[in-house]
């Protein structure tokens, strides 16, 4: 496997698609406008990324990993950064019956 490093950020992965590489930045972008908004009780919109997200995952080729396609569906963006991170065994299972 090999490293790719996104932003400062590593992830492991046997292939990433620039997609995915796309749809990770946004979600670490997502995950620290929500940590601003929690510290600080105001700050940007995140409807941008919220449309941002919708769109990417519609653009997804049929090839994508059905695990990480359920997971953009379905808006979980964590479980969704976690497994682009190769952090798939820290997701735990959801109301829908899936990891």
């Amino acid at each position: 496997m090999g490293s790719l490093g996104v932003d400062g950020i590593n992830c492991y992965f046997q292939t990433v698609t620039s997609n995915e590489q796309v749809v990770l930045k946004t979600l670490v972008e997502l995950e620290a406008r929500v940590a601003h908004l929690a510290a600080h009780k105001s700050g940007p919109s995140l409807l941008p990324l919220f449309d941002q997200l919708r769109q990417l995952t519609h653009d997804m080729p049929p090839s994508t990993d059905p695990t990480l396609l359920h997971y953009l569906h379905k808006q979980s963006w964590q479980k969704a950064r976690l497994w682009l991170e190769g952090r798939e065994a820290e997701n735990v299972t959801g109301s829908c019956g899936h990891v």
